[in-house]
């Protein structure tokens, strides 16, 4: 990376890579294409807006076309890489904007027409204007797909599919995520079929030490049981089911004396900004957001989550939790429900690996504090619902498969490396080759190979095609 750049990351304090950033950033460097996942708060903001910044240092700027793009699923999101990358560009002298909805369109194709190096957009509004021809893609030299499996599950697969298209087909691509399954996958086979792979997974990252529970309590006592909770627990975020429920939640929590702010999708920008700036800042103690807006919260020190309603699938359970316990930090998840819907949690739970202990609302501690809960409650039986998780007794999460150290994969799809048995279980990905610590695949369900894929990095192995 050019000198400048690496003072800019220390004058910010970034000395250390972790390790989303250790595997990704020589392949990306090189000018390669890459596929890279890690789980939430490990970094890979940095994993991709480095090569992005290095890629762009001492270009030439053009009006209306951009020369990077990075595409992700929410407006917070958008801000939150703007605001890590600014103080990065400035010194290389680069100009980034960001193209997102609910803020005037006008101001965007006037800054547009000055000429950027940078854009960070949402998918619709980017749309928009390429349409009104006030920016065009032929000139990206590198495009980032982040989030790009919160893109998909937000219905973003078609017109995001469509702007990777009008970039140069031989331009460089990174695509990273949580997940690289469903749509994740048809963006990867239909836009870089040839890429560089880094899966890392916790055994390479800090050790989770997010503890999770269950609280127990009738339907017409929710929201005492809640105002209960939060009123011992500032730095809270709550999760809402619906916009209006997230409004009047907060509403609520704010009459019951817990300083409360909502974040959804019916909010312009400039409210949203201001709600999260309050949290931020500590002006209020409790955010009240939607799943949409999940992933654009990044705000340090948050103790606590809350699934005030449990979310619909497991997916969008581990990506509200990931709002805490980031990058090593401890962090408390706790889940409203109601005894009858208790079993449909305790299976989301299970399927995003994790256990919770169990506590009824009428005996559970008090006050109702992340040590408090530790201490009490009950382990579900094993063989229920939610008895298979990937976390001990005291919650902290059970540590994942090792990074895989499989080089270049060969155009036979073998892969480098003694598979080692521990348990009676491979410690292996794929066919049980490697030296990562990821569960095995059965044998004969490996599914076919990818002969242009590249691993150089770690955890399960998992084919495109």
């Amino acid at each position: 990376m050019p000198k400048t750049l690496v003072k800019a990351l220390a004058r910010e304090g970034i000395v250390e890579p972790t390790p989303i950033q250790q595997a990704v950033l020589p392949s990306a460097l090189a000018g390669r294409n890459v596929l890279g996942r890690a789980r939430t708060g490990s970094g890979k903001t940095l994993s991709f807006g480095l090569p992005v910044l290095d890629q762009l240092a001492g270009g030439t700027r053009r009006p209306k076309a951009p020369r990077g793009l990075i595409l992700v699923p929410t407006r917070e999101l958008a801000t939150q890489v703007q605001r890590a990358l600014a103080p990065l560009a400035a010194p290389l002298h680069l100009r980034i904007m960001t193209v997102l909805g609910g803020t005037p369109i006008n101001k965007q194709i006037h800054q547009l027409r000055d000429g950027v190096d940078l854009v960070v957009a949402t998918p619709g509004r980017l749309a928009d204007l390429v349409d009104r021809r006030a920016c065009t893609l032929q000139h990206v030299e590198i495009t980032v797909l982040d989030e790009a499996d919160h893109l998909c599950d937000l219905g973003f697969f078609k017109p995001v599919d469509a702007l990777v298209a009008m970039t140069p087909s031989t331009s460089q691509r990174l695509l990273l995520s949580a997940t690289l399954d469903g749509d994740v996958d048809r963006l990867v086979r239909r836009h870089l079929p040839q890429h560089d792979l880094h899966e890392i997974e916790s055994a390479q990252e800090p050790e989770s030490r997010m503890e999770h529970h269950v609280l127990v309590t009738p339907r017409t006592e929710k929201l005492a049981t809640a105002s209960r909770l939060l009123a011992h627990n500032p730095r809270t975020i709550v999760f809402a089911r619906t916009r209006r429920g997230a409004t009047r939640l907060a509403r609520q929590l704010t009459t019951a004396g817990i300083e409360a702010v909502d974040l959804h999708g019916d909010l312009n920008q400039a409210k949203r900004e201001r709600n999260l700036a309050a949290f931020s800042k500590g002006a209020a103690d409790v955010i009240v957001a939607t799943d949409i807006a999940a992933r654009g919260i990044h705000v340090d020190d948050v103790k606590l989550v809350v699934h005030y309603d449990a979310p619909a699938e497991h997916k969008a359970y581990t990506h509200r939790s990931g709002r805490t316990a980031r990058a090593g930090e401890a962090g408390t998840v706790v889940t409203m429900t109601t005894r009858e819907d208790l079993r449909d949690v305790m299976a989301l739970q299970a399927k995003a690996g994790v256990t919770a202990r169990q506590h009824d609302a009428a005996t559970a501690p008090s006050p109702l504090t992340p040590e408090a809960l530790a201490a009490s409650g009950t382990l579900p039986e094993p063989g229920s619902a939610g008895g298979r998780g990937g976390q001990r007794s005291g919650g902290g999460q059970r540590s994942g498969g090792g990074q895989r150290s499989g080089g270049q994969r060969s155009g036979a799809g073998q892969r480098s490396g003694a598979g080692q048995r521990s348990g009676g279980q491979r410690s292996g990905g794929g066919q049980g080759r490697g030296t990562g610590g990821g569960q095995g695949r059965p044998a004969g369900q490996g599914g076919n190979r990818n002969r242009n894929r590249r691993r150089s990095g770690g955890g399960q192995a998992r084919p495109v095609a």
